[in-house]
């Protein structure tokens, strides 16, 4: 099977060649056709909204590739956001006719923000509604997570991550992602995916952390992370009575030793941040007071606030601060379409991390560094302990770096969060 990415036409050779170049350092599936079959391999797989039809689903052809060889007693389990996809839906319903056990929970603005869309109905038909049987599909409350808590006030099921017992040989397959099953963000947005198959432990921590969201026992829930070397997940929200309350990604970069020696050579390290919304104002002060100490920060994003919220774009923006860039571009002018973005959520550290330097760690899933994010959304985090891994990452945050407007001209209503940019 080719795993190279297809050629492209009118863009530009330096993107074709990062993208060709990540392909072949991680073997990485972008832009699988129709007809392919994805060897279940753990590793990142990247969409390119700037490349072929073929390149933009690289995520969305992938699943589809594991729920067509999931196998009759088998089981499928999912918590995405949003799935407006009538394909994705009807390959979910004709493995449930199958035999295969087919679990979703979706968050119910799946079907108010887009009552149109014939998904939800095809699933609720194949599957049915109830959350007692072996196939359903689920929403959580209405403008509230499935465990967070109500005196917060609004939240949301944010997470996006996919389980298959049994797939083409392998068990236990995890797909952890930042992408949302919809058209704009195949399209539009730059997302990413980890597979990560045969490990137990973390598997089951997702599924154990599926039927927490199925049950909606917000009351009882409590924040947990499960570590089985070279993967940690997290999984919110993290409550604002947690017994030992605290920012978990501020906690990951006080891990961090800005300048180390290494034979005898004064080292940096490397903190890179692709991030949709970066709001939290503890992580971006954190992210300036690394760069100060003599870490070399660089981030794209596609949203901040400003001014009367947390003011993390000011922040962010002060003298001495990382190198920034925004990707949030309206390219047509309709404010009825999707601006262009980066939509995942992933942090790369590499050099002196947790008191061992040349580390190359990653963090990657549905998490934005937010405060709905952290202690009232439904969210997974996925640590991956892996140097190929985290150098793909940043082949393609360099690509996405390259592609970002308005860039570093980032003084815009969009970027600022003055304008709203919607999930979907």
């Amino acid at each position: 099977m080719n795993l190279a990415p297809r050629a492209s036409t009118g863009r530009s050779g330096r993107l074709a060649a990062v993208l060709a170049a990540l392909s072949l350092t991680a073997g990485l599936q972008l832009g699988l056709a129709d007809d392919a079959s994805a060897a279940v391999t753990a590793g990142p797989v990247f969409n390119d909204p700037t490349g072929t039809v073929a390149e933009q689903r690289a995520i969305r052809t992938l699943l589809l590739d594991y729920i067509g060889q999931s196998e009759s007693g088998s089981s499928i389990k999912a918590s995405v956001y949003h799935l407006w996809d009538e394909g994705l839906a009807q390959a979910l319903a004709d493995a449930r006719a199958r035999g295969v056990d087919v679990q979703l929970m979706l968050d119910e603005s799946d079907v108010s923000d887009n009552d149109d869309d014939p998904s939800y109905p095809v699933l609720a038909a194949a599957l049915g509604t109830d959350l007692a049987q072996d196939s359903f599909v689920g929403l959580c409350p209405v403008n509230r997570s499935c465990l967070g808590q109500p005196a917060l006030g609004a939240s949301i099921n944010h997470n996006k991550f996919w389980l298959f017992s049994q797939v083409d040989g392998a068990s236990n397959v995890v797909v952890q992602t930042s992408s949302n099953m919809t058209p704009s963000s195949y399209s539009r947005f730059w997302n990413d995916a980890y597979v990560l198959p045969g490990n137990t432990a973390i598997y089951t921590a997702y599924s154990d952390y599926f039927a927490e969201l199925a049950g909606q026992d917000w009351a009882n829930w409590r924040y947990t992370s499960t570590t089985s070397s070279p993967y940690k997940v997290y999984f919110f929200p993290r409550p604002a009575n947690d017994p030992a309350p605290g920012d978990t990604v501020t906690a990951v970069l006080d891990n961090v030793a800005c300048t180390y020696t290494e034979s005898g050579t004064t080292k940096h390290t490397k903190v890179r941040v692709g991030m949709f919304k970066l709001t939290r104002l503890a992580v971006a002060q954190k992210l300036v007071a690394l760069q100060k100490a003599g870490c070399e920060v660089d981030i794209v994003y596609s949203q901040t606030d400003s001014g009367s919220s947390s003011g993390t774009w000011e922040t962010l923006h002060a003298s001495g601060g990382p190198a920034l860039r925004c990707y949030n571009w309206d390219d047509d002018g309709n404010s009825n379409t999707a601006s262009r973005i980066i939509h995942s959520k992933y942090l790369l550290i590499e050099g002196k991390y947790d008191g061992t330097a040349s580390q190359k760690v990653l963090w990657t899933g549905s998490h934005n560094y937010s405060g709905p994010a952290l202690t009232k959304n439904d969210e997974a985090l996925l640590k991956v302990d892996s140097n190929a891994d985290h150098d793909a990452y940043v082949t393609v945050f360099d690509a996405t770096k390259a592609a970002a407007v308005p860039g570093t001209a980032d003084s815009t209503n969009a970027c600022k969060g003055i304008s709203g940019t919607p999930e979907d």
